[in-house]
């Protein structure tokens, strides 16, 4: 088993969060995203989308996707428990983990792509536009998930699970295009310094 990684990407570092959360170890092969090597005719025989994470098993099965391959090792350790343990938790933190990628990390991923231009061999075509128009979505979902991080710990309720883990790599992301959390949004800033202190974090 190999899972194709990057160490600065915030997708293979979901994954590795997720992982050792886990505690499950698996052999990490580094894909030099800055030298294209995930376009090359190599990796794309692995990976025909060209993104990592891409988890390569003893069979020569692939997975890619990041909540794909979570999803995968959730099935094979069920525990801890990072999906949710009851129908109503699963629902929960489905929601939750949806909302986030949708209104926070794929935000934050099109400022950086398409307005950063070290990123235009990767981003074709760049729309500086849309980069823009996607940077107060990044703030306006942060001050959503202030308020409900007033009434609970985590973001999909009591516990850690995996939307946190999209959260926290979304918001510690924000460096990238030079964003940071506002200082008032008192609740996100509690939630990440909890969340910053797990150990998974230095995965």
């Amino acid at each position: 088993m190999k899972l194709y990684d990057q160490a600065r990407a915030p997708n293979p570092r979901r994954v590795r969060i997720f992982l050792a959360e886990k505690g499950i170890s698996v052999p990490l092969v580094s894909v030099d995203l800055g030298k294209l090597e995930h376009k090359s005719a190599e990796f794309t025989r692995i990976n025909p989308r060209q993104a990592v994470p891409a988890l390569v098993l003893d069979d020569g099965t692939v997975i890619s996707e990041t909540m794909a391959i979570c999803r995968y090792f959730e099935a094979v350790q069920p525990e801890p428990n990072l999906f949710g343990a009851t129908p109503l938790e699963q629902a929960q933190v489905e929601m939750w983990q949806r909302r986030v990628e949708l209104e926070l990390f794929l935000p934050v991923a099109a400022v950086l792509r398409h307005l950063n231009p070290a990123m235009a061999a990767m981003e074709v075509p760049q729309v500086p536009q849309w980069g823009e128009a996607n940077k107060p979505k990044v703030l306006a979902f942060l001050e959503f998930l202030n308020g409900e991080l007033a009434d609970r710990a985590y973001v999909a309720g009591a516990r850690f699970t995996v939307a946190d883990i999209t959260a926290i790599v979304s918001v510690d992301f924000m460096r990238a295009i030079r964003t940071e959390v506002p200082e008032h949004l008192t609740h996100v800033w509690r939630w990440r310094h909890v969340v910053s202190e797990r150990p998974s974090m230095k995965a």
